[in-house]
């Protein structure tokens, strides 16, 4: 993998579109790591509020290193801060003032049993948004529940329609309710601005379930079972509205995606593969009826796709000009030749590691351009400057460090190859 990542460097001045925009980033896990870390690669300065122990993120390792930490808090600044003290407290209330956005996860009522609730924030920062992520919203009769995703991904009917007809429902497996929550989040919180710098608007409260933007990707599901009664099937990776689409097994056990969800690539399909009297065959003419009879369809382009490797399948149907993928892992992708041109991942420079793999900026703005301006912090790496912009000197720093209200991790002795 390592030979096909482009090696880059950080960009520790560039600033985008959102510079000057400070968030307080006090969530946990991937939701509101997801939401700020979009932000911040434009250019907001997010500072994590973290207790003594971190962000659980720092506990998710593999082979020991905290991967998923290093990812979603890139171009971010650690604060630890011992919130039980009460001059933690203050210090939080102090940088509050004058930021424009702050991001919770608590579950609905600690936030209020802090004294830290949206009233509290208001009288001293009018202006601040407040963004509070939870699993199932600040309002409504399971709003004290706990909210993993994996609770959510089940409840809100997308493991029920994933999977295959004859086994049991399937959760995803990454992390969708929580970046789901984040991407739609992030824009939540631009809305929010604009009210505030553009009409004049004073802050609000964005209530984040995982809840509601996991069901609203689901499109029609409601619609469709209102108007029929009927619930949406299981079906693979087959589809419901249109035939042929689905996954096919080739000669070297490899797989490819396919998809003629239009008339003239299901024509152009049945030609390319000797069938053109499948055009005209009652059973396969019109989308309706090749929906009905997606099995045998299914049978034929299987039988087809399986004399040729995924490679030998992908240059023969593209050249036919028939919508065909192959069906990647990650191994292959990182190693794919459009994938390494536009850099969809690239090793940049970390504290722990020499070089570290991670996802370019999405999306990508010709004008404004988002930018990795540094690694994920370390625990309370950024103590000392953000705690000396509120005047707080090196010996009142060593007191608060004393008595346990702020934390810091030492600077790593060695980096890992």
């Amino acid at each position: 993998m390592k030979s096909a990542l482009r090696k880059k460097s950080y960009q520790p001045t560039a600033k985008g579109a959102l510079d000057g925009v400070r968030i307080i980033d006090m969530s946990r896990l991937v939701a509101g790591n997801t939401l700020t870390q979009v932000l911040g690669d434009f250019g907001a300065e997010v500072i994590k509020i973290e207790p003594p122990a971190g962000d659980t993120l720092r506990a998710w390792q593999t082979d020991g290193v905290a991967t998923n930490w290093k990812i979603y808090a890139r171009n971010k600044k650690s604060l630890g801060l011992e919130l039980r003290k009460p001059e933690a407290r203050a210090i939080l209330l102090d940088l509050l003032k004058h930021a424009a956005v702050f991001v919770e996860s608590f579950r609905p009522g600690t936030l209020e049993e802090m004294d830290l609730g949206p009233d509290v924030l208001f009288a001293i920062n009018p202006k601040l948004v407040i963004v509070r992520i939870s699993g199932w919203g600040q309002t409504g009769p399971y709003k004290r529940r706990p909210g993993f995703g994996t609770l959510v991904e089940g409840m809100s009917g997308f493991a029920a329609i994933n999977g295959f007809a004859d086994r049991e429902p399937v959760l995803p497996p990454m992390y969708m309710a929580d970046s789901y929550a984040g991407l739609y989040g992030s824009t939540a919180v631009m809305i929010a601005l604009r009210e505030v710098e553009h009409n004049g608007g004073k802050g609000q409260v964005i209530d984040l379930p995982l809840l509601d933007p996991v069901f609203a990707v689901l499109g029609p599901q409601a619609a469709n079972y209102r108007l029929t009664g009927q619930l949406k099937p299981r079906t693979g990776s087959r589809s419901t509205n249109s035939c042929p689409r689905n996954v096919y097994l080739c000669k070297d056990g490899k797989y490819v995606g396919l998809s003629a969800s239009i008339q003239k690539m299901a024509e152009r399909l049945f030609r390319s593969i000797g069938r053109a009297d499948l055009i005209d065959n009652p059973r396969y003419k019109i989308n309706a009826e090749r929906v009905k009879h997606a099995e045998e369809l299914d049978a034929i382009i299987g039988a087809f796709v399986a004399q040729r490797t995924q490679a030998e399948n992908v240059a023969f149907f593209e050249k036919a000009e028939v919508t065909i993928g192959p069906i990647y892992d990650v191994a292959q992708i990182v190693e794919d030749p459009h994938v390494i041109e536009r850099e969809l991942v690239a090793d940049y420079p970390d504290d722990d590691m020499e070089q570290f793999p991670m996802h370019h900026v999405v999306p990508r703005l010709s004008g404004t351009p988002g930018s990795i301006r540094s690694p994920a912090p370390r625990l309370g790496e950024h103590n000392r400057a953000l705690l000396a912009e509120l005047g707080i000197d090196e010996a009142a720093y060593a007191r608060l460090l004393a008595d346990g209200a702020v934390c810091e991790q030492p600077t790593p002795a060695k980096k890992l190859k």
